[in-house]
């Protein structure tokens, strides 16, 4: 039976307007690199401004939203919920290679508007405006998917990102990260210098689920569920997200579906980052852009990964798999080195045929200086550890 549409959506209730409203109030630290000063940015306030020049640009939008895990805090703080980027797309009518342009111009430029009473803004381009606030620029332009992401440097994690779009096939991964808040009513609300929000002048503002059924996504929010549709569909098939998840103590909505579900995961992830070095550098990104503030729960995060990667690679020739399974263990044992959680006087036994990299004398001697001598044998692997954390 096809989904009704509606079932997608849902209307915010007065309390959750009051908790949207404190978010996009809240002053987000951008902060510069080098002698750039940081700039202490409301949401609200930067959207309302890149949204005016973009429509002094002729850039036609189709609406705005308040995307991922700042939505799901929003409809679900009460099971305490947390968020870190504040994530707005942008729906655009059409983007070009001369809209891809403009909205990376007028999101830098807007900036300046930013910037403390006094700074000089006569020779500051958009490339040095790039160089000291923007953490990460992406462009994408196939047949399918058409979008650009601006996220703004935070150093608690907290980036302020902007995603102009105007194709995206994929727009969520799991269930509970499924939510879109369009924000369209309230800005016109804002844009009053004399308004007062009240529950009697509220306006009316619609949350989207785009996994489809809103109250089953909501309902898997408050329990703590897991669930997906088509993860072969995802770029690195949510492997990364989904252990994400687990440590935080969710679990699946179907036990039986999910060992499934995590073989396509892992099939996915792999033929994304089919080269050992591909898959760490990617896993590296995670842990820098998820668990900023969170370093105790790296391990945690890591040896959860290695398990689903153990349990449900069946895409992999062995070789290529223990590569993998020894690429995760060694970052979980760097984790736990960096922490200090293994004693100097610890002995860590690694039973498994170790990576190329692992044989670099730079490699081995970090672990040597620091106490953690590693013996080298073949299969299976298996780790022990005396004096740490057994």
């Amino acid at each position: 039976m096809a989904e009704s549409l509606e079932n997608r959506f849902s209307y915010l209730s007065w309390d959750q307007v009051k908790i949207l409203d404190d978010v996009l109030n809240e002053a987000i630290p951008i902060h510069g690199r080098g002698n750039f000063p940081t700039l202490d940015v409301k949401t609200k306030d930067f959207i309302l401004v890149v949204q005016n020049e973009l429509q002094k640009k002729s850039i036609v939008i189709k609406d705005i939203r308040l995307n991922g895990s700042t939505a799901s805090h929003i409809l679900a703080r009460q099971c305490g919920t947390t968020y870190k980027d504040i994530d707005i797309i942008f729906r655009i009518a059409y983007l070009g290679e001369h809209e891809f342009h403009v909205v990376k111009e007028v999101v830098l430029n807007c900036l300046q508007d930013f910037l403390p009473k006094g700074v000089s803004k006569e020779k500051l381009t958009v490339q040095i405006m790039k160089d000291a606030y923007v953490e990460k620029m992406v462009k994408v332009s196939t047949e399918h998917d058409r979008w650009s992401l601006i996220s703004l440097s935070n150093n608690t994690g907290k980036n302020m990102e902007f995603k102009f779009v105007y194709s995206l096939r994929r727009q969520f991964e799991f269930s509970v990260d499924s939510f879109q808040i369009i924000l369209s009513n309230l800005l016109d609300v804002y844009r009053d210098a004399d308004y007062v929000l009240t529950e009697e002048s509220s306006p009316v503002i619609v949350a989207e689920s785009m996994y489809g059924d809103f109250e089953e996504a909501l309902d898997h929010l408050l329990r703590k569920l897991i669930s997906t549709k088509n993860p072969e569909e995802i770029r690195g098939g949510g492997l990364l997200k989904y252990s994400n998840l687990l440590v935080r103590d969710f679990k699946p909505v179907c036990e039986t579906e999910i060992k499934t579900l995590e073989r396509y995961m892992c099939s996915r992830f792999f033929i994304d980052f089919p080269d050992v070095a591909d898959q760490q550098k990617k896993i590296e990104s995670y842990l820098h852009n998820h668990f900023i503030g969170e370093d105790n729960s790296k391990y945690d995060y890591l040896m959860t990964l290695r398990g689903v990667v153990n349990e449900s690679t069946v895409c992999l020739m062995g070789h290529e798999r223990r590569q993998t399974l020894n690429m995760i263990t060694i970052m979980a044992l760097k984790v736990l080195g960096e922490q200090n959680i293994i004693p100097n006087t610890a002995n860590v036994t690694c039973y498994y045929q170790p990576a190329p990299y692992v044989t670099d004398t730079n490699f081995n001697n970090y672990y040597m200086a620091h106490g953690h001598p590693f013996i080298y044998q073949s299969y299976p692997l298996h780790i022990q550890m005396q004096g740490g954390l057994g």
